[in-house]
């Protein structure tokens, strides 16, 4: 399980191939979830968009970073519950998340919830596509009185690109999204859409395409975080 998270953010799995598909229907609610201690139970809300019954199952796992990589590990400290279900045509469906671990929290637990909808044979059918889709769902149990994510920046040049890491000194996480990077008045590069997180005393990396390496000078990062607009400097790395 370790290592898998980039292929499971919200990803599509396929089964069978080339003419015809059939849309997959399965919606959670909300996208991420963040608890406040001693709070430990929530609720994702999950919808069957769909004409037919479809069967999915929940599972949480301990979500972690190390040496810019993300790993996921079972767990036992939160369950989901019920951890399967069979919903009807249109039909909704509350799962709990719920924090059996009697540890108090200490700073900020990350996991992940992942949801998927599971392939009938049922349906399949010879010369379709069938998309089955599977949801990642962030969930933080953090203590009130937290140190904020407190992120250094960091470039250097990864093959024809840019790898952007950031270190994360605070106890809380930082959700990085819609980056650019700038030199003076020139774009060097960006980044649409969720870039990622970096967890609380974590270090993570991403690479960033660019048509050029800066030749030193000042870089400035700019882009949304969870509180909002930002913009930081950006060590840059002597090759």
């Amino acid at each position: 399980m370790q290592r898998m998270l980039p292929r499971i953010a919200m990803t599509m799995l396929l089964f069978l191939s080339t003419y015809g598909v059939n849309a997959a229907s399965l919606r959670v609610a909300p996208t991420s979830l963040e608890l406040i201690a001693p709070s430990g139970t929530a609720v994702l809300n999950l919808a069957n968009d769909g004409d037919h019954p479809i069967n999915v199952q929940v599972r949480i796992f301990k979500w972690s970073q190390a040496g810019g990589v993300e790993r996921l590990e079972p767990t036992r400290d939160v369950v989901a519950s019920p951890p399967s279900a069979k919903m009807s045509p249109n039909g909704q469906y509350v799962v709990r998340v719920v924090r059996t671990s009697k540890a108090p929290v200490k700073t900020e637990e990350t996991y992940r919830a992942i949801v998927d909808e599971l392939p009938d044979p049922k349906l399949a059918r010879s010369g379709t596509v069938t998309l089955i889709m599977r949801h990642s769902i962030p969930i933080f149990f953090k203590r009130a009185d937290i140190k904020p994510a407190e992120v250094s920046w960091n470039l250097s040049k990864q093959g024809n690109g840019l790898l952007l890491t950031g270190r994360n000194n605070g106890g809380g996480r930082f959700r990085l999204s819609n980056l650019t990077l700038t030199q003076g008045s020139a774009k060097i590069a960006s980044r649409s859409g969720l870039v990622g997180y970096v967890l609380g005393g974590a270090t993570m990396q991403w690479p960033i395409a660019t048509a050029k390496y800066p030749a030193g000078g000042t870089i400035t990062l700019q882009g949304q975080s969870d509180l909002g607009p930002f913009n930081a400097n950006v060590v840059v790395a002597k090759n």
